[in-house]
């Protein structure tokens, strides 16, 4: 038996297909979801979900925050935007990663709103890096 997986994002689905096995990154840490899960509905993090199609091949999808609903061996992911690891420039994403960790050191203590954003935007970069593969 195996897991029915759809990643929609609102300008494309990224994922649809079957799986044995996922991996979300879930606000409140990664959720393992087998066939005959329980029905669940979380919020996700901005971060990498794993998807397990075959025996042995991991496809990472980066996720930009969202949500997921696991119900009767169907796991649906609507998220604000989500790329295929194997998408990603790696490179590119290093550089992306390198430029958002120092803005993130480099943003003032007083600026509330650049430091939420500054973190936004290194995580973003970071979960396109892993995606990537870095």
């Amino acid at each position: 038996m195996t897991l029915t997986v759809r990643v929609i994002a609102p300008d494309k689905t990224v994922w649809d297909g079957t799986a044995d096995e996922v991996i979300l990154p879930s606000i409140t840490g990664q959720l393992g979801i087998l066939t005959g899960h329980a029905a669940l509905l979380t919020a996700l993090d901005t971060a990498v979900m794993r998807v397990r199609a075959s025996k042995d091949k991991w496809t990472p999808i980066a996720l930009m925050g969202g949500f997921a609903e696991v119900d009767n061996n169907e796991v649906t992911v609507l998220v604000n935007g989500a790329e295929l690891g194997e998408k990603i420039d790696r490179e590119q994403a290093q550089k992306e990663f390198t430029e958002a960790e120092q803005k993130l050191e480099n943003v003032s203590s007083d600026n509330r709103q650049e430091q939420i954003q500054s973190t936004q935007a290194f995580k973003r970069a970071r979960a396109r890096l892993q995606a990537a593969g870095g």
